[in-house]
């Protein structure tokens, strides 16, 4: 079996997790995942080219959406200083496998984490290699996939920490980094 049926096992293992449980945790607030463990993981190195930057920010009923480029490929971030990585949904993945932008070598193996309310899952470690916001530019940056297909895409504080002074102006909707 080569390295890409083992990819789609994994995320159709994951989906079918997802499913079963799901009904148990309608009530919950997925984007407040909290890292259980830490997995080994790269550094993430950062690349300047300014001294800072300014990115719009869009608002929808008080959630804010941060153009972002993964792998090349345009999506949007929501802000979350309240989750503890990047994160995605297993729809997000198999978008980005599917467009070659990951590759089965970007899966790293699984993690658990704690969720808001206590309980325990299991979700897939990734790497980015490359995550550009405005003219920043970070590479190899670890993120997880959680097992929910409509878990947003989410700027947690691993990233946000690599990318050093944030600042916001919600009167502008702008986002600086210096």
């Amino acid at each position: 079996m080569n390295n890409k049926n083992i990819i789609y096992i994994l995320i159709i293992l994951l989906f079918i997790v997802s499913c079963r449980h799901r009904s148990n945790r309608e009530h919950l607030d997925e984007r407040k995942i909290e890292r259980e463990q830490v997995a080994p993981r790269e550094t993430c190195h950062q690349k300047r080219n300014f001294d800072k930057s300014v990115v719009k920010m869009s608002q929808q009923d008080g959630v804010y959406h941060v153009p972002c480029k993964i792998n090349g490929t345009e999506m949007e971030f929501i802000f979350d200083t309240g989750a503890s990585n990047i994160t995605m949904s297993l729809t997000e993945a198999l978008f980005l496998y599917k467009q070659g932008k990951l590759k089965d070598e970007d899966f790293q193996g699984t993690q658990q984490y704690r969720i808001a309310d206590g309980s325990i899952h299991e979700g897939m470690i990734v790497n980015l290699r490359k995550v550009e916001i405005g003219n920043l530019e970070l590479n190899n940056v670890q993120a997880s996939i959680v097992d929910n297909m409509d878990a947003p895409l989410l700027l947690g504080q691993s990233a946000l920490a690599a990318f050093g002074k944030i600042s916001i102006d919600y009167n502008r909707n702008e986002i600086t980094f210096e």
